[in-house]
């Protein structure tokens, strides 16, 4: 059965809606059908009771038997002109009920003569037994309410009216509501269909934005997605249109998807430059002074040079390798040490040896009275605020003042401020700041400060430690927070 249901959903939404359109007609046709037919044949049988009421007399009332007989001695069978019944089709007769006797019978037609009955009919009608509540019986065709009315020991009373007009009420009504069914039908269709359709436009239009996106190259490089349903179809209030809602939202998560891949792409590019350049030239240099130690094998003060220039340079590539380690250690979520740290040591000590390395800056501390404790690893930590200073001092004229301090903070953790008034950075540098090789300028001179590492370790340390590392720079005012918890 399933291989013939309607392939489309507009097609299988009509036909529901259809159905339940001809099912709703048919189960009102039916219940107004019983409804009606229940009401007249109740009409119906009681002119038939007050039918036999005028034709047996008052005592009717009486279990169904009237006091005077109708029978030869009271008027004759051949009298029974004197029933005078003045319905048309109305049914009377004087039946035998057991033994033998005289039977006679005749219906009202529609001239108001009466047509009488056949021996079948009264042996039919004779057959039927006594009582005041009406009955069913077809006679000559044709279907009759009767009440049949005991006289004497064998001989029956019976009065009965047609059905007919029952039979033609029902049959209109049936075919009445059998039309206005069928136009139902017909307008759920034409109706069904258009509304389904306009309901639907959401859908079509995400399967489009869809077919759109899904042609185009999303392999590689600087690509977006431009493609969404329309607002007007993406109605949050409607089942439908939440469905172009949930796809817009999904293209615009693919969509920062695609711009950060090749933003990694691109910092991993830059990574590559950056760290071969970071790694040729102490290698070069190193090189060049081997050859120097070559050529001149005699000479102590040039070989003391030599070998001074390699330690330095080899001690540099060391240290830019250790980082890259500690980033790629910390990345892959390695668990680091967790002791009680004292913050407010930590930063006396770092803040000394800033002030040692860079005397032409101002350097300030802003501490508590009570020392501050976390949860972590002290080195790492440590490291995290030497990065701070050397980022400060690297990168501020000389005379700028530096002011480095630490306070809880109202969610129960830890603030670690570094705050500069130097020149600040420039907004690109701002939201880039923590990146991996980010740099304040492209040249990669060693007065620029290093390879670009220390923020971005700062980041992954403090992430790792279950923080978040932020910046807010703005000319004569910079500021790295550290929140730990």
């Amino acid at each position: 059965m399933i291989r013939f249901l309607p392939r489309t959903l507009t097609t299988r939404l009509v036909v529901t809606a259809v159905a339940l359109v001809a099912v709703v007609g048919i189960l009102v046709g039916l219940s107004a059908t019983l409804v009606m037919h229940n009401i007249l044949a109740d009409r119906l049988d009681a002119q038939v009771t007050e039918a036999a009421r005028r034709l047996t007399g008052p005592d009717f009332d009486r279990a169904g038997r009237p006091e005077s007989p109708i029978g030869p001695g009271a008027g004759g069978i051949g009298r029974t002109d004197s029933f005078s019944p003045q319905a048309i089709g109305t049914l009377f007769a004087v039946v035998v009920t057991s033994g033998t006797g005289t039977q006679a019978g005749a219906v009202v037609t529609q001239d108001g003569t009466r047509a009488a009955l056949d021996e079948p009919a009264l042996d039919r009608l004779g057959a039927l037994p006594a009582g005041r509540q009406p009955r069913s019986v077809d006679i000559a065709g044709q279907s009759y309410r009767v009440i049949v009315s005991a006289v004497g020991s064998n001989q029956a009373v019976v009065v009965g009216l047609p059905t007919t007009d029952i039979d033609d009420t029902l049959e209109s009504l049936v075919s009445t509501f059998g039309l206005l069914t069928l136009l139902g039908i017909g307008i759920a269709i034409i109706a069904g269909t258009g509304l389904v359709r306009h309901q639907l436009r959401p859908l079509h239009a995400v399967a489009e934005a869809a077919r759109e996106v899904a042609t185009q190259d999303l392999s590689s490089g600087d690509t977006s997605i431009t493609t969404r349903v329309p607002t007007e179809l993406a109605d949050t209030s409607n089942e439908v249109g939440q469905v172009g809602a949930a796809l817009n939202t999904l293209l615009d998560h693919v969509d920062t998807a695609l711009s950060a891949r090749h933003r990694s792409e691109q910092q991993v590019r830059q990574f590559v430059a950056d760290a071969s350049h970071e790694l040729r030239t102490p290698l070069s240099t190193i090189h060049g002074y081997a050859e120097l130690s070559r050529r001149t094998p005699d000479d102590p003060e040039v070989l003391a040079t030599a070998l001074n220039k390699v330690e330095t340079e080899a001690g540099r590539m060391s240290a830019l390798v250790e980082d890259l380690l500690l980033l790629a250690r910390l990345d892959a979520g390695r668990p680091l040490v967790s002791d009680e740290v004292d913050l407010t040591r930590l930063l006396l000590e770092a803040v000394a040896d800033a002030r040692v390395l860079a005397p032409d800056h101002h350097w300030r501390l802003g501490l508590p009275d009570e020392p501050v404790m976390v949860t972590g690893d002290a080195d790492r930590l440590h490291q995290v605020v030497t990065n701070l200073l050397n980022n400060a001092r690297n990168h501020t004229p000389a005379g700028t003042t530096v002011t480095v301090g630490v306070s809880p903070s109202p969610d129960g953790g830890v603030r670690i401020e570094v705050h500069d008034d130097g020149p600040g950075l420039p907004p690109e540098i701002a939201e880039a700041a923590f990146e991996r090789f980010t740099r304040g300028d492209t040249s990669r001179t060693r007065a620029s400060g290093g390879a670009g590492l220390g923020l971005s370790l700062v980041s992954a340390i403090t992430a790792a430690h279950g923080g978040t590392a932020s910046v807010v720079s703005r000319p004569g005012s910079t500021t790295f927070t550290v929140a730990l918890p």
